[in-house]
């Protein structure tokens, strides 16, 4: 499967999630075998490309091939400028985001708030292929709400625009991300396409990812929240995809070692003070599930310094390796 002259393989890629597919996620998500990472989202606004978290989404140095960068915004002039700013800072594919359903990136008429004007897409997403040589994607949901699904237009406007490929999340944006995503209207809009087209929603597990691509018929799946916490997911998909046989989830050492490296990527990345911030969020997506995991958050999330997270993680998985059940002490 090819997005322009670049050929994703394998064909299961990480969602672009606003605050979760920063550089650090993206290079171990490829690590662990998605075929495509997507950044999240970059303003369109000029005016903030100068701020240190846009300066951080627009990092890409050293990041493998191909690297592909989302914006958002709402103006079809900023947008086209957005893209060529991207470009000329090492984005590959370009990619429009009108999916996110926040209301934040909504009421300012950005994200999904754009499949309510059929006319304004069309002059945004002309703007955007014209501006740039590199191949430009487009991110959707199937419409605003449950009684105006126009993915199947919004997918041939994009046809007729030059979009090399369209990403679809399989709910409206009324439906935020509550209930099964709809893969009926996936299908719909990949038979009416042309261009490539990957289905997104509810897919946390190789069976689910094999269903939706035979279900739908589309060319990749995209994992969005399923890898907050499981990035191993991505290469379980692909020999599940390979082989129809499935491999052994990562035991307690080798999540430990993962993990550890994920925590020194994000204090190089950030530095220590951010870094440690932004590392307990993926520390509670990592416990999840797992024994304790309650107490371990709350004491590591205390954690102030690099080496005293990195400490009670290693601790806390040893233990799990060793087949005990983690002891953690909470303070008054």
């Amino acid at each position: 499967m090819r997005i322009g002259p670049y050929s994703i393989t394998p064909p299961v890629m990480l969602a672009p999630m606003a605050g979760v597919t920063d550089k650090p996620f993206r290079q171990l998500c490829k690590r662990l075998g998605a075929g495509l990472a997507v950044s999240e989202m970059t303003t369109a606004d000029p005016r903030l490309w100068t701020t240190r978290k846009s300066l951080k989404r627009m990092d890409h140095v050293g990041e493998p091939d191909p690297v592909s960068v989302q914006i958002a915004g709402y103006d079809p002039a900023m947008l086209a400028e957005a893209a060529r700013y991207n470009v000329d800072h090492g984005a590959q594919i370009v990619d429009i985001n009108m999916g996110c359903p926040a209301k934040k990136v909504c009421n300012v008429w950005s994200g999904s708030a754009l499949l309510q004007d059929e006319a304004l897409v069309a002059r945004i997403l002309a703007a955007v292929v014209a501006a740039v040589e590199v191949p430009v994607t487009l991110k959707i949901r199937t419409g605003w709400n449950r009684n105006n699904r126009n993915g199947i237009r919004i997918a041939r406007i994009a046809e007729d625009a030059g979009i090399a490929a369209l990403a679809v999340h399989g709910r409206t944006r009324a439906d935020l991300y509550v209930g099964e995503a709809e893969y009926d209207t996936i299908a719909a809009i990949k038979a009416a396409s042309r261009i490539p087209v990957f289905a997104n929603g509810n897919i946390d597990s190789p069976e689910k990812a094999r269903f939706v691509l035979d279900y739908t018929k589309c060319d990749a799946v995209m994992i969005g929240r399923a890898a907050q916490g499981r990035p191993w997911i991505f290469r379980e998909i692909v020999h599940y995809l390979a082989t129809g046989e499935k491999i052994s989830a990562p035991e307690p050492r080798e999540v430990r070692d993962i993990l550890l490296d994920h925590l020194d990527d994000l204090y190089v990345f950030y530095g220590e003070p951010q870094g440690v911030r932004i590392a307990r969020k993926h520390l509670g997506w990592y416990a999840k599930d797992r024994p304790e995991n309650a107490a371990f958050r709350a004491i590591v999330n205390r954690a102030e310094s690099a080496a005293e997270q990195l400490r009670l993680t290693r601790e806390y998985f040893d233990a799990l390796a060793e087949a005990a059940s983690p002891s953690f002490a909470v303070a008054a």
